[in-house]
């Protein structure tokens, strides 16, 4: 039996060979159709990891709210007169940190941008001034020293924590630790480098930048204030912001939306203004994998027109084919073939025709996802269900747009047939 199946895909291929052109673009609808679904999926799986990546570095059990400015406040604030004072208070942070049970960690953050100095060299860097547990939270790998300490924030050390593009960017090549900066005008001890995250972008608000310099808070808060001062050409913008970010741990992941959506309400009561935006990570996460699944849906089955339209050319050659081989047909018949056996020839023909511009796809499928990452710096991910799927939808369509033709070539009347010229 197993010498039998063998003999008859050997003679499915033998045919095909006969018509090698018209076999290859036969095969070519296949091949694009194949190919187009792999790589979308690949895309689209990228985009969508890549997504999720920058999210789970928010923390699942994360709440991320930040000081925004109000629109209205912005337009009716003069920048010639008063202050624009909006955003988190420290009164916020004491009630986020006293009242909710389900609270674990309140982390609060200012955040200012100032010119650092070492030597001949300057760089703006945005300050980061908040408590040990902000590194507990937004987890970075210490390259290099120590991390800021609760010594640090009780005795007011005036001590800085630099990213490693900050340091490069700053520092060069010259010894890290234990170097002194200057930012805005006062003297910071560098005692660690941590590595930088990379994956900014996109509308997930990341906590850190690449470029940022940790120092502890209250020392942030005595030695730049809670007045910003920016001078721009013709006008001045003066801000008041207590704090610009606070991140919240809870205790469970189960509490993190009902954690969320009672801190808001509280807000909502102390604050005459919407200037904070509360950043739910689990909830993003869960959006974005909603997302995905979309996309990939969407791409998959617009991807899978072109392998129904492969499968329709397969059709339509091998009922040409039934015409042009008519008079074979006809001999095998008279020699004692049965209808099952001319209709597997034609089904493996079929098969062999889809099953060889599957291969062909996968292949040209699966490289242009790694030229598309390597020219675009574009992520793109590689799964087994996202080459396995096409590949088997292409056999399946092989045989389903095979077995008419087949069926034709089986109800051809023997006679007819060896009368056929």
């Amino acid at each position: 039996m197993k010498n039998k199946f063998i003999k008859n895909i050997t003679q499915g291929i033998e045919n095909l060979l006969l018509h090698k052109l018209r076999s290859l673009l036969t095969m070519l609808g296949m091949v694009f159709g194949v190919g187009s679904v792999v790589a979308m999926l690949s895309v689209g799986e990228g985009a969508g990891k890549a997504a999720l990546d920058q999210i789970r570095k928010l923390g699942s059990h994360n709440i991320i709210i930040n000081s925004q400015v109000d629109v209205e406040s912005m337009e009716n604030t003069s920048s010639m007169a008063r202050v624009n004072n909006y955003g988190l208070t420290w009164s916020d942070y004491d009630r986020m940190l006293d009242v909710y049970e389900h609270v674990k960690t309140v982390v609060p953050a200012k955040l200012i941008r100032k010119s650092a100095r070492f030597n001949e060299r300057n760089q703006e860097l945005r300050i980061v001034g908040t408590n040990p547990e902000w590194f507990d939270l937004v987890p970075r790998d210490l390259l290099t020293g120590r991390l800021i300490s609760a010594d640090d924030v009780e005795k007011k050390n005036p001590v800085a924590v630099l990213t490693e593009t900050g340091a490069r960017k700053i520092l060069a090549a010259t010894n890290t630790v234990g170097q002194v900066i200057n930012l805005g005008g006062d003297a910071f001890e560098v005692i660690g480098i941590i590595r930088s995250d990379t994956s900014q972008g996109g509308s997930v608000q990341m906590t850190d930048t690449e470029t940022d310099v940790y120092i502890p808070i209250n020392v942030a808060r005595s030695y730049f204030g809670d007045l910003y001062v920016k001078n721009t050409s013709g006008s001045r913008i003066m801000e008041q912001v207590e704090l610009h970010q606070i991140i919240i741990e809870a205790d469970d992941i189960d509490h993190v939306e009902s954690t969320a959506n009672a801190i808001e309400s509280m807000l909502g009561r102390f604050h005459k203004k919407k200037d904070y935006a509360i950043y739910v990570p689990l909830a993003l996460k869960r959006q974005a994998e909603a997302s995905k699944r979309t996309s990939n849906i969407v791409l998959g089955s617009i991807a899978c027109i072109s392998l129904l339209v492969g499968g329709i050319g397969i059709m339509n050659i091998m009922l040409a084919s039934v015409t042009e081989r008519t008079r074979e047909i006809g001999v095998r018949r008279a020699i004692g073939a049965r209808k099952s056996q001319i209709i597997m020839q034609f089904l493996i023909e079929t098969v062999v025709l889809s099953t060889i511009g599957g291969l062909i796809g996968v292949l040209i499928g699966v490289t242009i996802p790694i030229i598309i990452e390597k020219m675009s710096a574009m992520p793109t991910v590689i799964t087994l269900w996202g080459v396995m799927l096409p590949l088997s939808i292409s056999v399946i369509i092989g045989i389903a747009f095979g077995i008419y033709p087949a069926i034709q070539a089986a109800n051809v009347d023997p006679i007819v047939a060896l009368r056929h010229e």
